[in-house]
């Protein structure tokens, strides 16, 4: 996949995977390694670019005597996951345009 184009999808699906309740690295790079190739290294800066942007908040709780460090997702970030899903049916055209003058 194009590097940019991942970059874009990433940051979506790190949102989604907080969309139910809060999560730490590991935990988020585990729910999302079924469904995109993503390491802890390309998970951080995305996650401090999203908690620049507004999009998730964090806090700190203690697990097993350390502290954890929890990412929560913000209405900016539920924001952009919506706008994301709006495009969605533009994109699914696209891709059928070009799948149809592909062939």
């Amino acid at each position: 996949m194009d590097t940019q184009r991942k970059k874009g999808v990433l940051e979506i699906c790190v949102l989604a995977a907080l969309q139910k309740e809060p999560s730490y690295g590991y935990r988020i790079v585990s729910d999302l390694s079924p469904y995109i190739d993503v390491s802890e290294s390309t998970l951080y800066p995305i996650l401090r670019r999203l908690e620049s942007s507004g999009c998730v908040s964090t806090f700190s709780q203690e697990h097993n005597g350390r502290l954890r460090k929890y990412y929560r997702l913000e209405i900016p970030g539920q924001e952009k996951i919506q706008q994301f899903l709006s495009e969605a049916e533009e994109m699914r055209r696209i891709y059928q345009y070009v799948e149809e003058e592909y062939q």
